[in-house]
């Protein structure tokens, strides 16, 4: 990991305080001067617990006015919207024409369903002029070769754009976790493949290292969405040398089903649960709850999650574990190999939330506008890192983010919910967007730098075509369902059925819709290098 440079941390310096200094730009643009363009943006409403402050009126709202209202001309208007209803909610306001002028979602194809019906302003013609700071703040698209970011929504038939999605900062995803205090114990070291893996979870369950009662403990738990809570373990068995084209025309529903090699995946973890390895009773455990109470009171010794699952504030995993045991270690590992060697893992995709603005805008231009300025690292920055003393201190030259109370508590993140064009930390560069990071949580810079290390080491988001694609959506529910039902039953099967489970599965889902989609993915596949603007 590089050193900052004194210089490098004076320049972060003069950046963060930059936002307090008495120094603006000149206005510039239509409605720069004279009387000024009233545009309204969607904020998400979650409530007021814990502090929170109402968020369409507070100190971080004030100064977005204040300071749009001297660089833009622009005057800004927020409109709540309840975080665990905004599907409704924009459904309720687009359908009486009083939808905000910018929008929000995480949903493209909630976007999607209201470009069909007409009622989205076609983002397309203002790429190269209204929005040239948004366009190079994205930059380029990682999953489309040649492409940039800004265009990954891009209707390929019409050439049409209805939504600019916001830049996701990390590549981390998923983390495998054990104990590692057991491993000393026992005498082994972290293992590095997953038969090493495999034995470690072995002799959890024969010596009982974590001294539980050996007919208690638990070498591995994890809930019933054995697709993520155990992704990490399971995606390295994908064939590593399958042509893009075939993954993303098979992978359905973002489920790796028919991808060569995942049943493999599912026989290794069939293998652990009848080998008395997996926690037997996480066909019950439909939160992430019951696993955690496991870790926490001591009685299991590896689980898969978040890469930062067991760092966080609100779920005190490591914390209470080892107020617990204080001599327990509960680490990351980068031990499942794919048959290439790599330790292929998933990553996490490049864009988060997806802004667009409806026809029912008074002032389209000015939204437009508005969000290119949000675009811009003197603003974005601010909103994030706020003000030092209060929100954030700088610790070896890099902004760590305090807990706040009082008026300039963040409601999110990073005021990701106003600082809509991204997700994440950014101080303009990886490794310092790293650090920053791990300055965030309570726990020592280096452990939080560490588990992520591990989980973006051969990290890959996957392949994006952007193909306008309809025949998931009213089969999707159904699909998912068979999908959980197949994996629990693949999981726990007897050895001498797995086959059997696995295959009639497979047949069942096919026929239940998957291979419609199937059919169209393969139809409208484009190869990426073939896509111009």
């Amino acid at each position: 990991m590089k050193v900052l440079k004194p210089a490098l941390g004076m320049f972060l310096f003069f950046i963060l305080i930059a936002p307090f200094t008495g120094c603006r730009k000149a206005k510039t643009g239509p409605g720069a001067s004279g009387k000024p363009l009233s545009i309204t943006v969607e904020v998400f409403d979650r409530g007021t617990d814990g502090g929170k402050t109402n968020p369409g009126n507070n100190a971080w709202t004030d100064w977005i006015k204040k300071k749009a209202l001297e660089d833009e001309n622009i005057a800004v208007t927020f409109v709540p919207v309840p975080r665990h209803e905004e599907t409704q909610t924009l459904n309720n306001l687009m359908a009486a024409g009083s939808a905000p002028d910018i929008c929000y979602t995480y949903s493209s194809e909630l976007i999607t369903h209201f470009s069909e019906l007409g009622g989205l302003i076609d983002l397309t013609p203002y790429i190269d002029t209204l929005l040239k700071d948004y366009n190079a703040f994205l930059g380029m698209d990682p999953g489309i070769p040649g492409e940039r970011l800004i265009y990954r929504y891009r209707d390929l038939h019409t050439g049409k754009m209805y939504m600019i999605p916001g830049r996701y900062m990390y590549t981390a995803s998923q983390n495998l976790f054990i104990r590692k205090d057991w491993l000393d114990k026992l005498g082994l070291p972290l293992p590095t493949t997953k038969e090493e893996y495999y034995d470690a979870l072995v002799a959890f369950r024969e010596k009982d290292p974590g001294e539980v009662g050996k007919n208690r403990v638990i070498p591995f738990t994890m809930t019933i969405d054995v697709r993520w809570t155990v992704g990490i373990i399971l995606d390295p068995f994908i064939d590593p040398y399958m042509s893009m084209k075939e993954r993303w025309i098979n992978t359905v529903i973002d489920r790796y089903i028919l991808l060569p090699g995942y049943k493999e995946g599912f026989r290794f973890l069939n293998k652990m649960y009848n080998n008395g390895l997996i926690d037997r009773d996480f066909p019950l455990y439909k939160n992430d709850e019951p696993p955690a109470n496991l870790l926490k009171s001591g009685m299991a010794g590896s689980f898969a999650h978040n890469w930062d699952h067991i760092y966080r504030e609100n779920t005190r995993i490591l914390e209470d574990l080892q107020k617990n045991f204080p001599d327990a270690e509960l680490v990351p590992i980068d031990a499942i190999q794919s048959i290439d060697g790599i330790t292929h893992k998933r990553g996490s995709p490049p864009t988060s939330l997806l802004w667009f603005v409806p026809k029912s805008a008074k002032n389209p231009e000015a939204a437009i506008r508005y969000a290119n300025w949000l675009s811009r690292f003197e603003n974005y920055n601010f909103l994030q890192m706020g003000h030092e003393g209060i929100n954030h201190e700088m610790v070896n030259e890099i902004p760590a983010i305090k807990q706040v109370s009082g008026p300039w508590i963040q409601n999110s993140a990073g005021n990701g919910d106003y600082a809509f064009n991204l997700n994440g930390y950014d101080l303009g560069d990886p490794d310092l967007n790293a650090r920053v990071l791990a300055n965030s949580y309570g726990w020592p810079p280096e452990i939080i730098t560490e588990a992520y290390r591990i989980s973006s080491t051969n990290a890959d988001p996957g392949p994006h075509i952007p193909a306008k694609l309809l025949a998931a959506t009213p089969i999707q529910q159904t699909l998912t369902d068979k999908a959980t039902v197949l994996y629990t039953a693949a999981v726990t099967a007897k050895p001498e059925n797995f086959d059997q489970v696995w295959d009639d599965g497979v047949k069942d889902w096919l026929i239940s819709g998957a291979q419609t989609i199937i059919d169209e993915r393969r139809e409208k596949y484009i190869e990426p290098g073939s896509i111009n603007k």
